[in-house]
């Protein structure tokens, strides 16, 4: 048998910790002596602690480290265990990569101070246009993707006629932002007439006069383009008219990199 501190050095497991292992369940000693409280373990108890400390450093939760430990000498019980959880570290990574992404470009921007903060305003008429749409609620403003992903599939075997110039748009229908079920509605503009599909709905869209501004870089900025803009209508003496949308000039579906991104933010405004 092994003193609880003996056993703590050969486990690599704090006192501290063991002492937490007993209050729930997870890993009590072997026997404790009533009269002074010493907790005593023993060797085989070593290779259980192994296994905490393995699945602990897959980031696993106390909780589920004992739901897991009850069937671990069942391959494939313990493998829908290992399934989950690295699905969930794959989403972490797409996470922190987006965050490091967003880090980069607040830096990069921070360093080019003549470029910091600085969005010209324009008045503009939005021509009238012939697009294929989709419009649906969506679980988050990033997942627009999967509206593009649905005008993609349904249009694949139509052969598309693109216009010339093309705008490639989302509109955001919501009147207040919004944390989830977003009403969006993708549009890119097409030449020629179309049947609709389950999802795709050919329209005209009318000409709107609109006030806007282009940026580069990654979509971080839109509340800064967004002061501009709204100090433009404010100084300018027009109101806002409708939902807001954005062009993309240069889309995460032309390049990876967040610096290259070309996106106009448009709102649509009328004489106060």
């Amino acid at each position: 048998m092994l003193k609880i501190g003996d056993f703590s050095k050969l486990s690599r497991i704090s006192i501290r910790m063991l002492r937490h292992y007993d209050e729930i369940g997870l890993m009590t000693p072997r026997s404790t002596d009533h009269f002074t409280g010493y907790r005593y373990y023993s060797e085989d108890q070593l290779l259980k602690a192994a296994r905490i400390n393995s699945l602990k450093d897959m980031g696993f939760s106390l909780a589920a480290i004992g739901e897991m430990l009850k069937k671990y000498d069942d391959p494939r019980e313990l493998a829908k265990f290992l399934e989950v959880r690295r699905v969930e570290v794959l989403e972490e990574m797409k996470e922190s990569g987006q965050r490091l992404m967003l880090l980069d470009a607040a830096i990069q921007r921070l360093r080019k101070d003549d470029m910091a903060m600085n969005y010209s305003v324009a008045l503009k008429t939005m021509p009238q246009r012939y697009v294929a749409s989709v419009r649906e609620s969506i679980p988050a403003y990033n997942q627009e993707g999967l509206l593009w992903k649905k005008l993609g599939e349904e249009t694949h075997d139509i052969n598309l006629q693109m216009s010339d110039p093309v705008y490639t748009l989302a509109v955001f229908h919501d009147h207040d932002f919004k944390d989830g079920d977003v009403d969006v509605e993708i549009q890119i503009s097409v030449k020629g007439t179309y049947e609709n599909t389950e999802h795709v709905v050919f329209k005209t869209v009318p000409k709107v006069e609109i006030a806007s501004a282009v940026y580069k870089g990654s979509y971080d900025q839109i509340t800064e383009v967004n002061l501009a803009v709204a100090n433009w209508v404010r100084d300018n003496e027009y109101e806002f008219n409708g939902p807001m949308f954005c062009i993309y000039h240069v889309s995460p579906a032309q390049t990876q990199n967040p610096e290259e991104l070309v996106t106009e933010v448009c709102y649509p405004v009328k004489k106060i």
